[in-house]
C-alpha cells in the first residue's frame, strides 16, 4: 500500500503548476477544461499524482497551508538545498533554520529538507535511512553521518 495522490488547494493553479514542474520536476498529467484543476504526477510511470485546486473549485475555496513528503533518493536530497537554492527557493532544516544541509529525525530514520510552494504548503524532500534508529537524535545530516561512523568503529 501507498498513497496514490493527494490534492492542495492553491491561489493560481498555472502559477503552482510551473513551480512544481519546472523546480520540482513533476510532470504535467492533465488541465480540467470545465475547472480550475491540474493534476501532476509526481513519480515515473504514474506511481503517485498531486492535483492543483484553484480558488472557485470544491477544494480550493478555503485556502489553507498543507504539508507534502516527497521520497528523493538520497543523492538528490543532498543536492537538493543548493538547487532549489540557486533557483531563489529558500530551504530549512526540521527546526526551520535556513539551511541546504538536510536534517535527520533519528526515530524514524530519515533525512529531509523544507520548502515552501507559491502558496506556503510546506514541502519535503524525504529520504529513509538504512541505518538503526536513534529515537532521541534530530539534528542536521552531518552530525548524523559523525554518529553512525562512531558506532560502526565500536565507539559510543
Amino acid at each position: 500500500m501507498h498513497l496514490y495522490e493527494t490534492h492542495l488547494p492553491v491561489a493560481n493553479t498555472r502559477a503552482s503548476v510551473a513551480f512544481y514542474v519546472e523546480m520540482l520536476g513533476m510532470t504535467f498529467a492533465y488541465r480540467d477544461p470545465s475547472r480550475d484543476i491540474a493534476f501532476l504526477w509526481i513519480e515515473e510511470n504514474r506511481r503517485s499524482m498531486l492535483g492543483l485546486w484553484g480558488p472557485g473549485t470544491e477544494y480550493g475555496t478555503a485556502l489553507h497551508k498543507s504539508h507534502l513528503a516527497i521520497s528523493v533518493t538520497l543523492p538528490e536530497l543532498v543536492t537538493a538545498g543548493k538547487k532549489l537554492n540557486d533557483s531563489g527557493i529558500r530551504t530549512f532544516n526540521f527546526a526551520r533554520e535556513e539551511t541546504t544541509e538536510p536534517s535527520v529525525i533519528g526515530w524514524m530514520p530519515s533525512a529531509q529538507l523544507y520548502f515552501e510552494d507559491p502558496d506556503g504548503h510546506l514541502v519535503e524532500f524525504i529520504s529513509l535511512l538504512d541505518d538503526q534508529p536513534e529515537p532521541h537524535f534530530i539534528g542536521s545530516f552531518s552530525e548524523w553521518k559523525k554518529r553512525v561512523s562512531l558506532v560502526a568503529n565500536g565507539k559510543p
